[in-house]
């Protein structure tokens, strides 16, 4: 007489859509029961952050990379729409599983989410268990001397790093138990997940490798490639010296674990030695800046809404819908601001110095709220980050944490003329000024009317003229900041 089937355990995927180094899954494994894993497209997120257009294509394609790894295992992933705690009970009760697992994630509504469903599961007898896949150090655990949380990276950073030992990752699975029959599942492809507009599609598509496999490799192409050159290169958006990892490192195709461990080792091997560890240090501080963003979501939850600055209650923000449509079509007559502006709806992603110049242009020279520009990028960025997104444009308007101060309102030209000397960028992504010559290239208004003719541009026809004159704009950014400090001194 054969023995009963064991009860399985459930592994219910999030954002940690890889095999290797997965907390949730690897304890799954170690039961010796079998799996059942689950991704629930969850219709009760809030709306503002449900995810945007092109972080759905980024998941359908993770989502698809996932199911295909797991189905080599011979264990199908699971796919189930509607309220995460609606499904995930129903799906206890039709598998019969004693046991669900996860990997934490650190939005406020999918805290408060996953505390209240792991307490009812419980409650019914379920064992339930939560890890970290996602972070080096838990944001509760790293504090000031006061008890604390921090407000300032550098201090953060150095409490991070002096009390870290993350270990090595763990390798992926090379079997799982199944269930004999599984669970009934939704099609991946009847999601819709995907844009309609097939020039986005395309653009998105021939940029990125969605996937762990892809993460894997845009990792090793990095560190062999780039981190060298990494500290000196990574403000020039022409040079691919930036890891590009951001997008895997949101959907969980790669961990901090994983990543940290790869550059280490990396910067102290033989072949790492023409960069030292200059490079991997630098490139590791990026990945310190994003601990410190979940570190400030999780401390103070109204970060993506409110200013941390409370200052900033009563700021007199412009409403012009002309100059925020003119921003995010790329049409603000600034040549590196629209580059980027281009790149990011093509792409899906825009490089993280133009990232701070398009912000200041938006906040400062436009005088737009950070939460306009924060809600763009939420819907065109595929590592569109709760936390991030919340903590870098806090930081660009100067109303967040550690942020830039109120006087620094970057000029689109020179930075343009600093960092795109050559005009590589702007010529790939505004091809319109393609022929103009490198002295007026990121100032075309100032070419004379011989140069305009020669290189093709008929300003205001093929190319705009300035939505505002750089001068005045920045003055009257100074003069309503200012007026915020005094108020409130």
């Amino acid at each position: 007489m054969s023995a009963a089937p064991k009860p399985p355990v459930i592994v219910w995927f999030r954002q940690d859509l890889r095999l290797a180094d997965n907390p949730a899954l690897g304890r799954a494994v170690q039961s010796g029961k079998p799996v059942v894993p689950v991704y629930i497209l969850d219709d009760h997120t809030p709306g503002p952050w449900a995810p945007g257009g092109a972080s759905r294509w980024w998941l359908h394609h993770s989502l698809a990379a996932l199911s295909g790894a797991l189905g080599d295992l011979g264990c199908p992933l699971i796919l189930r729409r509607g309220r995460a705690d609606v499904a995930l009970h129903a799906l206890v009760r039709e598998t019969g599983a004693e046991a669900v697992v996860w990997n934490r994630c650190y939005e406020p509504h999918a805290i408060a989410r996953d505390s209240a469903l792991k307490a009812d599961l419980k409650a019914e007898g379920v064992a339930v268990d939560s890890f970290n896949a996602a972070l080096l150090a838990e944001p509760w655990t790293v504090k000031t001397g006061t008890g604390g949380p921090y407000k300032v990276f550098t201090p953060f950073w150095k409490a991070v790093r002096e009390g870290l030992d993350p270990g090595l990752p763990e390798p992926a699975p090379r079997h799982l138990a199944a269930l004999p029959t599984p669970p009934d599942s939704d099609r991946l492809e009847d999601w819709g997940l995907l844009p309609t507009r097939p020039d986005w599609a395309g653009g998105l598509r021939d940029s990125w490798t969605p996937g762990e496999a892809g993460a894997r490799q845009r990792l090793e192409d990095f560190l062999v490639q780039a981190v060298a050159r990494y500290p000196e290169g990574r403000d020039y958006p022409a040079q691919p010296l930036t890891s590009h990892l951001s997008p895997h490192l949101h959907h969980g195709e790669i961990s901090p674990r994983q990543i940290w461990a790869a550059a280490r080792t990396h910067g102290t091997a033989p072949r790492g030695a023409q960069g030292g560890m200059d490079g991997v240090d630098s490139f590791l501080r990026e990945l310190g800046w994003r601990e410190f963003c979940h570190h400030l979501l999780y401390h103070f939850p109204f970060l993506p809404e409110r200013p941390l600055n409370p200052k900033f209650e009563a700021f007199a923000w412009d409403d012009n819908a002309g100059h925020l449509a003119a921003w995010q079509r790329g049409l603000t007559g600034y040549p590196i601001v629209d580059a980027g502006m281009r790149e990011l709806w093509a792409t899906g992603w825009m490089h993280n110095r133009v990232r701070m110049v398009v912000g200041s242009f938006l906040v400062k020279h436009l005088l737009l709220p950070w939460t306009a520009g924060q809600a763009w990028f939420w819907d065109t960025l595929v590592d569109a980050n709760l936390a991030n997104n919340a903590a870098g444009w806090q930081w660009i308007a100067g109303c967040g944490a550690d942020a830039a101060p109120y006087f620094r309102v970057f000029n689109p030209v020179l930075q343009g003329e600093k960092f795109d000397a050559r005009g590589d960028y702007v010529r790939r992504w505004v091809p319109e000024l393609a022929r103009l010559p490198d002295r007026v290239l990121h100032q075309p208004w100032t070419a004379d009317p011989i140069t305009l003719r020669a290189a093709g541009v008929r300003l205001g026809h093929d190319y705009p003229y300035p939505v505002v004159e750089h001068k005045a704009a920045r003055q009257r950014a100074l003069d309503t900041f200012a007026a915020i400090r005094d108020d409130n001194d």
